[in-house]
């Protein structure tokens, strides 16, 4: 399955990044492209439990496609989620059940970043995405 534009480019860019430090500067500038939710958006109904942060996710399908908007209170969070939904984005059900966590953040360099409890906290959003999906 090929990447959408988004995740070539965030690739594109992390393959620049040597170490730690030049990564978690473009995990920050990742996060802070992130669309803001409005307040109305924040809601319980929205929060993904699972993730020591503050994390909302917000869900819409559209022509078999889904589309997501995520925040949270944590700046490195937010460049995870970033990186996150530019590889979810436009993918239709089975594509998103089918996604390879793990290995979009290896291809990205990162999965050795991961702390255990920032792995879980992108897994349970991964989760999240996961029942909205079923649900629908």
């Amino acid at each position: 399955m090929s990447l959408p534009e988004q995740a070539l480019q965030a690739l594109a860019a992390f393959e620049q990044g040597k170490g730690w430090e030049q990564r978690a500067r473009l995990l920050m500038q990742w996060g802070d492209q992130l669309e803001p939710l409005a307040a109305s958006e924040k809601t319980e109904a929205n929060r993904v439990h699972g993730c020591e942060s503050l994390v909302w996710l917000v869900a819409e399908q559209a022509d078999g496609a889904w589309r997501f908007k995520a925040g949270s209170d944590a700046r490195l969070l937010r460049g995870l989620l970033a990186l996150l939904l530019v590889r979810v984005q436009g993918l239709t059900s089975g594509e998103l059940l089918a996604l390879d966590l793990r290995g979009w953040f290896s291809q990205l360099g990162l999965e050795r970043q991961l702390s255990p409890s920032r792995s879980n906290g992108l897994h349970a959003v991964l989760q999240r995405m996961a029942e909205l999906v079923v649900k629908r």
